[in-house]
């Protein structure tokens, strides 16, 4: 039987942290300018990289920030960096360079991560599967990863309409709507380091 409460437990907190709707301004700006079948295309591939590094952590996480020497503190630090620098570039109106590229590499960086899976994500993952007992625990915790990705995939797949909708003018807001967002969760995962850093936990 699947334990329930830890179910509801890991969506919640991976919904919360993940933030799927917070997602959808971003998503659209990425994605603005590009066929409605490659943005599709992209909301899929974002999710298929999250899940894949989100379900590597969870099996090897600990393992691989042993081995290199990293800390959480230290992968917290460097995902609000990067996440700084792609708000910037939504800041500044230098997303046409990024989204300038390949179709692959929005879905790879930075939707797939670190966006959706980001160091909140890889490290609250990374504690549920440490408090794993049972198969049945197991099941709950799976499933919970596999239902925020699904509500991931579709909070972006049917937000195209809105980009149709709100056509330049909307998408430009929108922009800058989510470079100052994404900054704000940058810098709080960015402080939350260096607390963690002064408090000798790095």
């Amino acid at each position: 039987m699947i334990e329930i409460v830890l179910l509801v437990e890991v969506f919640v907190t991976l919904f919360v942290i993940m933030d799927p709707v917070g997602t959808v301004p971003i998503f659209l700006s990425l994605t603005a300018g590009r066929s409605p079948a490659t943005a599709r295309r992209a909301a899929w591939q974002a999710v298929a990289v999250s899940f894949l590094v989100i379900t590597l952590f969870a099996f090897f996480g600990q393992q691989i920030l042993n081995y290199l020497h990293i800390s959480l503190p230290a992968l917290q630090c460097a995902g609000g960096l990067l996440l700084l620098l792609v708000a910037l570039e939504l800041l500044t109106g230098k997303e046409e360079e990024m989204t300038a590229s390949a179709d692959a590499n929005i879905a790879l960086v930075p939707l797939g991560t670190p966006l959706l899976a980001g160091p909140g994500a890889i490290v609250a993952t990374m504690l549920f599967v440490q408090d794993i007992d049972t198969w049945e625990d197991g099941l709950a915790v799976a499933l919970g990863v596999v239902g925020v990705h699904i509500a991931l995939w579709a909070a972006m797949r049917y937000s195209l309409p809105i980009l149709r909708l709100i056509r330049d003018g909307g998408v430009l807001l929108v922009t800058r709507i989510a470079g100052l967002l994404l900054s704000a969760i940058a810098v709080q995962l960015v402080a939350d380091a260096v607390r963690a850093f002064i408090a000798g936990e790095g």
